[in-house]
């Protein structure tokens, strides 16, 4: 951990969880400092004024002198460093602390020993340093005061300065500044858990805000949440995206005007917190307003929806409710129908039957097919599953799609064309639903589009953030009458169809938030186009 952060310094390097706030640390350091340059001006005066103690220098004047001039110079260039912040807190503050305890002892001798009382002036020492660094350092500093003191009094006792008495006083003195120590050890301790606490809690809370500030921005709904003078406060990609701006305006008046009319009225009414708008792109979205209120302040929250997505919503629960109801149907249907082809093949057996009711068999047999191909779409669209949408990359996809669809349909090779626009293009589908799709208009493309005069192109590519896929033949087109129907159930202009391929498409298009449109090219061929979501762009239903 570095010893200085954005709010906290870590001065013990035995205790690196240890930290005091730093402009805490910095304030008690100054005071610090001011407390010895008042100590060394104090010794300096009373010496030379003679108006002090008789004990100052008493034993060593010269060492007295040295010693507090020392003591004081130390501290004024100390003083200076701090204030201007030449020097690190924790460099600094253990500087100031360890010539206290050496150059208070050099006084404390020259004042005659333990016996002076000037050594209760390194308990003041001990003290600042569990203020100023704490932690195990506060035993370190102790135990280098005691041993100063012991040695002090050992010198004192060889060179016959004083009795061996005071050991019991040095002793004292010892005990008192482990108890200090011991004191600002513990008090170090509870503040490292302290902290251990409050870091693990910050953690949590920064993860916490980072899920929520992804689950926000990822969401597929989008969201917008303003005050009450209308000033946007937050608001989430998705809301760019349907409203379709590169950057959020700082005013709702400025996002929309129907969004802002949607607003007005539903102050006026809160009851009506629903609505459809359209935008200035003439999409349609619904949104949804409701209150969001703080302790201090009422905000206001939009949540915009994708007509789409609401679709594909509206088509799960319609496949839900009519999925039993069409099973029944058909299954129903089924079993007469099986009965009457059954009936007309052996009627045709007959050797004796004329002509012209051997070819009213056959439109029996032809029918009967056709009714039992309706009914196995229709199963099949009864049994449609959700959707389990996956990330596929369409130009590999689309390659092993269509090699597996040349070999199931018996068809040469060449009669297909893939064209790749931008690599890669990762889409959001059910493969399964993508080939179903695929398979319907791929089959469509063969019968109707003309492939002798040319191959059917497959082309992917992206538009308006979103990647398609489109299946151009080299048809005619569709006239503008019947593409107003063309996606309708059971509409066909073939006399062999039944008008549920391109429905069934486009349902489970839907089912994918995926959108299935025709067009003509500005060749007049007929194209196709599957719109898919970008997979890159990944969004959270809820």
């Amino acid at each position: 951990m570095s010893e200085n952060t954005q709010e906290n310094i870590y001065p013990c390097p035995f205790s690196k969880n240890y930290g005091i706030p730093s402009q805490q640390a910095w304030l008690l350091l100054k005071v610090y400092l001011v407390y010895r340059f008042v100590l060394g001006g104090v010794f300096i005066m009373l010496f030379y004024s003679r108006v002090g103690p008789s004990i100052l220098g008493s034993h060593d004047q010269l060492l007295f002198v040295y010693s507090s001039l020392c003591y004081l110079f130390i501290t004024v260039g100390s003083g200076i460093c701090v204030f201007r912040r030449l020097t690190a807190y924790s460099a600094q503050a253990q500087i100031l602390i360890f010539t206290d305890i050496v150059l208070l002892t050099l006084i404390m001798h020259a004042c005659g020993g333990i016996s002076s009382g000037v050594g209760v002036l390194l308990a003041v020492s001990i003290a600042s340093g569990g203020l100023l660094i704490g932690g195990r350092c506060a035993m370190l500093f102790a135990a280098i005061a005691s041993l100063a003191v012991l040695a002090e009094q050992v010198y004192s006792v060889q060179t016959h300065f004083t009795e061996t008495s005071s050991y019991t006083y040095a002793g004292m003195l010892g005990a008192s500044f482990f108890t200090i120590a011991l004191l600002s050890y513990i008090l170090a301790q509870r503040t490292e858990k302290t902290v251990q606490l409050a870091h693990q809690q910050q953690l949590t809370i920064h993860t916490l805000e980072e899920l929520n500030r992804y689950i926000i921005q990822h969401l597929q709904s989008g969201i917008i949440i303003m005050d009450t003078n209308r000033q946007i406060q937050m608001s989430n990609g998705a809301a760019l995206k349907l409203t379709h701006h590169t950057q959020m305006p700082h005013h709702l008046d400025d996002l929309s005007e129907s969004l802002k009319q949607a607003y007005e009225h539903w102050l006026d009414d809160p009851e009506q917190d629903f609505a459809l708008i359209m935008m200035d792109n003439q999409t349609e979205i619904q949104i949804r307003l409701m209150l969001l209120p703080t302790q201090h302040e009422t905000f206001h929250m939009i949540i915009l929806e994708d007509i789409a997505l609401y679709n594909q919503r509206l088509q799960q629960s319609k496949l839900a409710s009519l999925g039993q109801l069409t099973a029944s149907i058909a299954h129903e249907i089924r079993n007469p129908l099986g009965a009457i082809s059954h009936a007309g093949q052996l009627l045709s057996e007959n050797p004796d039957l004329p002509p012209v009711d051997k070819r009213l068999t056959e439109i029996i047999q032809q029918h009967s097919q056709r009714v039992n191909r309706i009914i196995e779409d229709i199963l099949q669209l009864s049994k449609r599953n959700a959707s389990l949408r996956k990330k596929i990359e369409l130009s590999k996809w689309l390659n092993d799609y269509l090699a597996n669809f040349v070999l199931e349909q018996g068809i040469q090779g060449d009669a297909f064309h893939i064209a790749i626009e931008t690599k890669p293009a990762n889409a959001l589908i059910d493969p399964g639903h993508l080939k179903q799709i695929l398979d319907n208009l791929c089959l469509n493309a063969l019968k109707y589009g003309r492939p002798e005069l040319g191959k059917i192109t497959l082309k992917i590519g992206i538009h308006h953030d979103m990647w398609q896929i489109e299946v151009i033949d080299q048809g005619a087109g569709i006239s503008p009458g019947d593409k107003m129907h063309l996606f309708e159930p059971f509409f066909t202009t073939s006399s062999d169809g039944t008008g549920l391929g391109l429905y069934i498409s486009r349902e489970l298009a839907e089912l994918n938030q995926a959108n299935l449109s025709y067009r003509q090219t500005e060749s007049g061929k007929s194209c196709f186009r599957l719109s898919l979501l970008n997979a890159e762009h990944t969004q959270i239903e809820i």
